[in-house]
């Protein structure tokens, strides 16, 4: 009988230490019998960079041509062009239809209908809607979607605060729910724990960090909804109550803005890290109240196709369409 063992990734050991994307992490699997003078120097080099993150002093690198050996899982797509695992700020006015706008997005993912022209992977979708009852979520979404109701949509009107058991709250969900691709936290005000620095940039930065961390450790999207200030700005996302810590650390943000509080138009600005800036121009039906795309100032934004696979694409063209091995 031949044994086997685990010789783990160095980056499994960066990632326990230093709590970097889980991303690269990986095992290589190999028989004793097998071993090679290869494989044991891989080994004894594990093993030596294992030994140099144990001290504090070492500043882990590595070099392009490694950065480009790597292979990197790529970012979900919740909603092609439009949202993507990681952490968005939602924000808006008071009573400018967020709330809304969040269920309707909520139960397009949840059934994995297109949203206006955007595709979108379905998926569970847990919605804390922490400003709300049963009873209201209940006539809002039987309002706006009528009988058409889904077992993949979950709500909660109570949670615990962030740093104060809403983590493994979130977690324990998303153990029992394998399909879970999407949080929404409406409001991010409500899952803040009370302290006298709290609005400070260091604060916002940390907050929207941790939420970044699980939202990265599990691949999914976590949404959170927040409000606008009064004052006006240049730039449209200066708006965002709070610091630019906020902004800062998340992954994009959404802007849902009216022309005035009784008009049902408005208008979506969209921005993000891994994608184009856009604006979206939206009607709301003043009886279902869900909105409506009347149209977008720019194209609406597609990902960049693979040049790789592109590559593979054209050669495999050439061959027939056929492709063995």
């Amino acid at each position: 009988m031949s044994e086997a063992g685990t010789v783990h990734n160095p980056s499994t050991v960066l990632d326990q230490g230093n709590d970097f994307n889980n991303d690269t992490v990986s095992e290589t699997k190999y028989s004793l019998s097998d071993l090679g003078t290869e494989t044991e120097f891989e080994h004894e080099r594990a093993m030596e960079l294992a030994a140099k993150l144990t001290d504090p002093h070492y500043l882990h690198t590595v070099s392009m041509n490694e950065l480009f050996d790597n292979i990197y899982q790529p970012r979900h797509q919740i909603i092609e062009g439009l949202l993507h695992s990681g952490v968005y700020l939602f924000a808006g006015a008071p009573k400018v239809g967020k709330s809304f706008f969040a269920a309707q997005l909520a139960y397009h993912v949840s059934v994995g209908q297109p949203l206006w022209n955007f595709p979108v992977r379905k998926s569970d979708v847990l919605y804390l809607a922490l400003e709300d009852d049963y009873r209201r979520l209940q006539e809002r979404l039987y309002r706006m979607f009528g009988t058409d109701s889904t077992s993949n949509l979950h709500f909660a009107v109570t949670a615990r605060h962030l740093g104060g058991g809403l983590d493994e709250q979130l977690q324990r969900f998303i153990a029992e729910h394998k399909e879970t691709r999407l949080i929404i936290i409406d409001t991010l005000q409500k899952v803040r724990e009370m302290g006298g620095d709290r609005f400070s940039y260091a604060s916002d930065y940390e907050i929207i960090s941790r939420v970044k961390h699980f939202a990265d450790c599990n691949r999914l999207c976590v949404i959170l909804v927040h409000h606008t200030r009064k004052q006006q700005a240049d730039d449209r996302f200066d708006m965002i109550s709070g610091t630019n810590g906020l902004l800062g650390a998340a992954d994009g943000a959404f802007l849902l803005q009216k022309e005035n509080r009784t008009s049902n138009n408005a208008t979506l600005d969209i921005s993000g890290r891994d994608q184009q800036d856009q604006r979206l121009y939206l009607l709301r039906d003043p009886e279902k109240m869900v909105w409506m795309l009347e149209r977008s100032e720019t194209d609406l934004w597609k990902v960049p196709p693979d040049p790789l696979l592109e590559a593979v694409a054209a050669w495999v063209a050439t061959q027939g369409n056929e492709w063995s091995g």
